[in-house]
Order: C-alpha cells, then sequence, then structure tokens
C-alpha cells in the first residue's frame, strides 16, 4: 500500500514528534538525580565514614618436633593455594669474595630441578596444572613458594618440599645464572638512576659492607657448585624455616600433608652463625660527583644511616615522612611547585626490620639548578628541625598514615606474610596495632623532637651523579671550604679477561 499523505498531515507528525521530544527532556531535566543535581564541591569539603575495624582472619600457628614453625590460614573465597617458606639467612652471610653467591643459589635452587625432577620436566609438570614453585635470597632471608589450585594441592606441595630438600644445582645452570650477572654488571652504568642509588649506599655503608657491596666478575669467578651447596646446606634447615600457607584447604589435611612431606627433615648438628654484620656510617658528611658529561640533568641522593623500625624514633619519623612528602608536602609545595627547581623531590626516613636504614632524600634537576636543589632540601631539612609543623600539617600526614593503614590488610595472604615477617625479625605478632596507636597520639612535640634527635645536617652525604662542566655555580660553592670527592664507577676486568 501506498505511504503517501496529504503535505498538511506530513507537518502535523514532524512538529508533534519535535513536542513530544521536548517534553521528554524537560521532564526528565526535572527528574535528575540528586548526585547531577547537587554543585561540585571542593575535595577538602568531602566527608567520609570513618574506617571499620580491622579483625585478622582466624590462622593457626604450630610447631614441629623438627623446629618448622607453621602458619596456616584458611581462605576459601577462590579455589587456590598459596605458601612461602622464610629462611633465616640473606646474603649479607655470604663471604665478600664470594658476592653473588647467595643469589645464584637462590636461582639455581629453582631453575636447576630436584634430584628427582630435572629443570625441564620440573616446568613441564608446574605448567599444565597453572602452577608455580619460585625460590630466592635476598639481603636479609631466604624464600621460596608456591601457588596451585586447590585440586592439585598434594601434587604441587610435593614439588615445592623437593625443592626446599633435594635441590640438584646442575653446573649448567650455575653457569647460565653466572652469565646473566656478567651482564648486569657490564650494563650497570647505563642507568644514572641506578649510579646513584648504588653508589650512594657504598658511601653510606661503605664499599665492603654487605649492605652496599656489589656484585663483581672477580667474585663471579669465585663461585664454585661446592659453594652453592655449602650455603645451602648451612642455612636452608628445619630449624630456620618459617612455613605460611594460606588459601582453599582443610586445617587438619593441611597438618597431615606438611607432616608427609617435613616431618623426616632433621636438622643439621649445628645451627649457622647467625650473627649480623655490623654497621657504621662509612662517610661522615661531604660531597661526591660521579661526572658524566653526557648527562643533562643531575640525580641527586643525600643522607645519612638511620635506623630500625622498632627504635623509639620511628612512629613520629613515620608522620614526619608524610609532612615532607607527596603531593600537599613540604618538599613538593616548596621546591618542586614554588621554586621550580625538580619534579621529583623527597626526604624519608627509611627505617629496616633488624639493621639500621638511611635517611635519605633527592631528586632529579637539570644541571644550572643543582646546587640550589640542594640547599632547598637542606633548608627544609633544618626548618622541620628547628620549628613544630603546624596542626594542620599534623592533622593532614596522621591521617595519610592511618587512612593507608588498612591496606595492610587487604587479603589473607598479605596478612599472613606480616605475621610471618614480624616472627622471622622478632616482632610482637600486634606490632602494627601497636604502631597504629601510637601514630594517633603522636604530636607536634613529639615530632620536632624526634627530627632533632634523628636528622643530623652535619652527617649527610651528598652524591650528584650529572656534567660537571654545566653544574655551575659549582658543587663547590655548596659552602665554604667544601671539597668535591669524585666517584671512580670504572667497572672491574674480570681476572680471565686480564690474563
Amino acid at each position: 500500500m501506498s505511504d503517501q499523505r496529504h503535505p498538511f498531515a506530513q507537518k502535523l507528525i514532524h512538529y508533534g514528534t519535535i513536542a513530544l521530544t521536548v517534553l521528554a527532556l524537560v521532564l526528565l531535566g526535572s527528574w535528575r538525580s540528586p548526585v547531577l543535581a547537587s554543585p561540585a564541591r571542593h575535595y577538602t569539603e568531602l566527608t567520609f565514614p570513618p574506617l571499620p575495624e580491622i579483625e585478622l582472619p582466624d590462622y593457626t600457628r604450630y610447631e614441629m618436633d623438627n623446629g618448622i614453625v607453621v602458619y596456616l590460614m584458611e581462605d576459601h573465597e577462590l579455589p587456590l593455594v598459596g605458601g612461602s617458606a622464610t629462611f633465616r639467612t640473606g646474603d649479607r652471610f655470604e663471604p665478600a669474595e664470594k658476592t653473588g653467591l647467595a643469589s645464584i643459589m637462590g636461582e639455581v635452587m629453582r631453575s636447576g630441578g630436584t634430584v628427582n625432577h630435572p629443570p625441564d620436566r620440573l616446568n613441564q609438570i608446574l605448567e599444565q596444572r597453572a602452577a608455580s614453585v619460585e625460590t630466592g635470597v635476598d639481603i636479609s632471608s631466604g624464600s621460596a613458594s608456591f601457588s596451585a589450585l586447590s585440586e592439585d594441592l598434594a601434587e604441587v606441595f610435593g614439588l615445592f618440599a623437593e625443592v626446599i630438600r633435594q635441590p640438584a644445582f646442575p653446573q649448567d645452570k650455575i653457569e647460565l645464572s653466572k652469565t646473566q650477572f656478567r651482564g648486569s654488571i657490564s650494563r650497570r652504568n647505563d642507568d644514572p638512576d641506578e649510579i646513584v642509588g648504588r653508589e650512594f649506599q657504598k658511601l653510606i655503608y661503605g664499599t665492603e659492607s654487605p649492605y652496599a657491596r656489589t656484585v663483581e666478575y672477580t667474585t663471579l669467578d669465585n663461585i664454585s657448585r661446592d659453594d652453592l651447596v655449602q650455603f645451602y646446606q648451612t642455612y636452608f634447615q628445619p630449624s630456620t624455616m618459617i612455613l605460611g600457607i594460606v588459601g582453599d584447604f582443610d586445617t587438619e589435611t593441611m597438618r597431615s600433608l606438611i607432616e608427609e612431606q617435613f616431618g623426616d627433615w632433621q636438622p643439621a648438628p649445628s645451627a649457622a652463625d647467625l650473627t649480623l654484620p655490623a654497621v657504621n656510617q662509612a662517610n661522615q658528611g661531604g660531597v661526591f660527583l660521579v661526572d658524566q658529561p653526557q648527562l643533562t640533568q643531575s640525580f641527586i641522593q643525600m643522607g645519612h644511616l638511620g635506623g630500625q623500625l622498632n627504635s623509639p624514633g620511628y612512629v613520629p619519623l613515620s608522620v614526619l615522612n608524610e609532612v615532607m612528602n607527596g603531593f600537599g608536602g613540604r618538599l613538593v609545595n616548596e621546591v618542586r611547585s614554588r621554586q621550580g627547581l625538580a619534579y621529583v623531590v623527597y626526604a624519608y626516613w627509611s627505617a629496616r626490620f633488624d639493621y639500621p636504614g638511611v635517611f635519605i632524600g633527592g631528586g632529579q634537576t637539570r644541571s644550572e639548578a643543582t646546587v640550589s636543589f640542594i640547599q632547598s632540601v637542606l633548608a627544609e631539612i633544618e626548618k622541620i628541625r628547628t620549628s613544630p609543623i603546624s596542626d594542620i600539617e599534623l592533622a593532614r600526614a596522621k591521617d595519610a598514615v592511618l587512612n593507608a593503614f588498612i591496606f595492610n590488610f587487604q587479603t589473607p595472604a598479605q596478612v599472613l606474610s606480616r605475621l610471618i615477617r614480624y616472627e622471622y625479625f622478632g616482632y610482637p605478632s600486634d606490632f602494627i596495632f601497636r604502631y597504629r596507636r601510637e601514630i594517633e597520639n603522636t604530636t607536634t612535640a613529639d615530632i620536632l623532637e624526634a627530627a632533632q634527635t634523628y636528622l643530623q645536617p652535619d652527617q649527610i652525604v651528598t652524591l650528584v651523579v650529572g656534567n660537571s662542566a654545566a653544574i655551575n655555580p659549582p658543587l663547590s660553592s655548596l659552602a665554604p671550604g667544601v671539597e668535591v670527592i669524585p666517584v671512580d664507577i670504572t667497572i672491574p676486568e674480570a681476572v680471565t679477561s686480564r690474563q
């Protein structure tokens, strides 16, 4: 049938459609959501409900006859199980002439497979089950971890135990690891940010300190397979192990599985020497320079030896960190925003669990602004040492610390990891809750006292990685009589290559 209509009728339909559309828009506009109707507010006017009280998930802790400490935490949200074994060791216990030994051992312990499962076969089994087993050694501990679907738990946990108890350490995997280390040595001066971080640690702790020394070609050449086996046998013992498992399992069944895999593991006749190396600040102040003529910016770190998390000043210094750093912090407001000296600027009290950390400041700036940048950071450090912060700064800083507190408890695995860490370093299990209570009670007077006690301008070591010719005014103008000490970062050649 034809759709031809009278012109008047077509106009009537057209205008009628427009009228209905306008009416619909008017009605929708008068029925807007309250959110759209509210005027935009400044972020300082926003209010939020109080954070909920934090409750730790239930967990089981017990100690096996051979000394293994076990934490079990059920979490049935997903059909997954994960676990970790932490060992009392660290590359701080390796001989200086064999620096790199602990890292290579920690890597090859997994990459080299086990006595019963060569590397390729072990990899294949884990890949087929979407599972993983990893190992490693860092500065203050050794670790092994696994993850698996709960239906594969028994098999994967058996492989995890096998990697811990029967690593094969094949020579070809040791050589592969050494080759990778040699590659990283040859590239270690490519990145100025890496240079300043590495060399600053040496200036604070000393080049021979286990907290700062670096792997060299020569130390790699000194490491043999026998060294790996000896290091492993010394430190990877049931008496030095804390095992934590979280996920979709039944606690009693898991206890039986652990007993089956680790119950007959006997500790070594003699305990490993776990005496921590002494720590002293290597340089009492001073200005140091790594001259890099190709750079257009200076990379700067400055600071001195710091403290531990259990030292009396840690809590007020944590609040001080917030006053100094981040958006709204003094350094960003003054050095970055007002003076325009840098995009990155910071100064933190960086504490460690069982050895002194560092108080470290720094940033990056254009070459000609290097001296101004250093002077500005020093001025802010001096300011916070000599006059109390405002009540507004205190409230902002404490809110920042306390509001971030809840992110320590996002998952059961995170909670379990924290419990193990406290046990490992000998801290009370409620350390973080004590920390929160002390943060709440911190006053401006506490922060001033901590700043005067722990921030020591006369001990500050300043390191610049930059173009000496472009740093104008020169670093020697920082103060009368300042001597700028050059730092040599030439990579020592391997003995074999010299021959």
